[in-house]
């Protein structure tokens, strides 16, 4: 059975859309990428699919990588066997060959729409454009006000916490966990395991039971276990392993999940709303440091209103981008993007060795 991995690259928070698009594959180590154009309904998900289903039956293993404005459809699939990928290069995640041909190139899918249809339905096409812009914006204003408010309660929630207990306990996992590899320092990739979309929050935690039998959960309400990951990061890295680190979309450069898959080995952060599904071996409570006072909960609270209120603009987002892609669909030739799926997939496989 192919092995099957589910991430995000794009996620959305108050400061708007996070884009971890540059870093889908490491451009010194890419074989073929291939970057779609094309606009909405156009059949990018259909490419996708059909990559990914390929590479599956041949028993290879796939990553797909979904879309935080709509966690049913895809933004990439990375074939690591082949050092190849196929990923939606428009906006708000456009990207552009770096060395052309030689290595990522252009499939243009928009060849497949009928353009004489498709003007004549230019009025009810900007309208669900502009719809569809307005909603997402809406929904990051939510998202920026929520996160103002938790942090004034991550503030008050840090300054009651013994962070040199918390850094001993986590030395004695290094040691006890972080054996050296023997080879070099270790490769990161970077990734999201959720977002928030249209759905609420969508947490990806079957990659980790794919990847890392073994989880270390961090029970962590206030954002108080970013520097331990660090650390833990820090030491699988100059130990050798390879580690798959899940950033935070409200601050990039927090770690929030920490996967060393040749270890089988997995740090997750949990609490209200990111729960682990499955019993982990060992729990770390941070929460039990802090002392909740009224006004913290009152922020809790208020928080999460104002990312209710997010998810209700990022539904009205994805109705307004499914009847954009409902004015578009008649007019694709899927016949002709399907048959072209089917040939890069072939050009893809000729590519195992």
């Amino acid at each position: 059975m192919a092995n099957v991995t589910n991430f995000f690259v794009g996620a959305n928070s108050g400061e708007g859309f996070r884009n971890l698009f540059p870093e889908l594959l490491d451009a010194e180590d890419t074989y073929d990428l291939l970057i779609l154009k094309g606009g909405p309904g156009v059949g990018k998900n259909t490419f996708m699919r059909e990559v990914g289903r390929t590479f599956e039956a041949a028993g290879e293993a796939v990553e797909y990588l979904w879309c935080s404005g709509d966690p049913d459809s895809l933004d990439a699939v990375v074939i690591p066997s082949i050092r190849s990928a196929v990923v939606d290069g428009t906006a708000p995640h456009t990207l552009e060959p770096k060395f052309p041909a030689a290595v990522d190139r252009y499939v243009n899918l928009g060849r497949f729409y009928d353009i004489a249809a498709a003007k004549a339905c230019v009025k009810e096409v900007k309208e669900r454009t502009g719809e569809y812009k307005a909603a997402y914006d809406r929904a990051y204003r939510a998202l920026k006000a929520a996160r103002q408010v938790e942090l004034s309660a991550i503030s008050s929630a840090r300054s009651k916490m013994d962070m040199a207990s918390a850094t001993r306990r986590m030395e004695g996992i290094i040691r006890r966990e972080l054996r050296c590899s023997g080879g070099e320092r270790g490769k990161t990739t970077r990734r999201f395991l959720g977002s928030i979309t249209h759905k609420g929050h969508i947490w990806r935690y079957d990659s980790v039971e794919t990847l890392c039998p073994r989880v270390y959960e961090l029970q962590d309400s206030y954002e108080l276990a970013g520097p331990l990951l660090k650390r833990l990061h820090t030491a699988a890295a100059e130990k050798g392993w390879d580690t798959i680190i899940c950033m935070v979309p409200e601050d990039m450069e927090r770690i929030e999940h920490l996967l060393i898959p040749s270890l089988g080995l997995a740090f997750v952060t949990v609490k209200k709303g990111m729960e682990y599904p499955r019993k982990p071996d060992r729990r770390i409570r941070l929460d039990a440091q802090v002392e909740v006072d009224g006004r913290i909960r009152f922020q809790n609270r208020m928080a999460a209103l104002l990312r209710k209120e997010a998810v209700e603009a990022l539904k009205e987002a994805k109705h307004s981008h499914d009847a954009l892609e409902a004015i578009y669909n008649p007019y694709v030739d899927f016949e002709g993007v399907r048959t072209l799926a089917a040939l890069e997939s072939g050009r893809l496989l000729s590519y195992l060795k």
